[in-house]
């Protein structure tokens, strides 16, 4: 996951924006944006910093990231499909699961992560429950 605060960090988008100041730790600029021109065609831009700088994680906590792409199977061992996203609104993590199709156009579902007990490997396991 990614907090709301940049300033733990001072390169993005590998090293192409350096951070120069911060306010309300989301209103930033960067050293190569010399004006309001050069700020405005940058609206939009994602953010991101490289793997290495991120901090390590702790028992239990993930990178969004780093869960997009699973294969996603239940507890009763079925396959179910591929994390095509993780989103929250507000009370805890989501995982947004495709289910394999012949036409590549999977019906979609959406998790609680709370359901998910365990993942790495290249899989993640949801309660058979949960499954669509």
């Amino acid at each position: 996951m990614f907090g709301d605060d940049l300033s733990p960090h001072r390169t993005f988008n590998n090293g192409a924006l350096t951070l120069s100041s911060l306010r309300d730790g989301t209103i930033a600029r960067f050293a190569e944006v010399s004006d309001r021109s050069a700020a405005e065609a940058l609206r939009g831009t994602q953010l991101w910093v490289s793997r290495d700088a991120l901090p390590p994680l702790g028992e239990g906590e993930y990178y969004h990231a780093d869960l997009i792409g699973l294969a996603a199977v239940s507890t009763d061992g079925s396959a179910v499909g591929r994390v095509v996203a993780v989103e929250n609104f507000g009370a805890g993590d989501v995982v947004e699961i495709e289910r394999d199709a012949i036409d590549g156009r999977g019906k979609r579902f959406m998790v609680p992560m709370h359901a998910v007990p365990e993942w790495g490997d290249g899989r993640l396991t949801v309660e058979a429950g949960f499954v669509e």
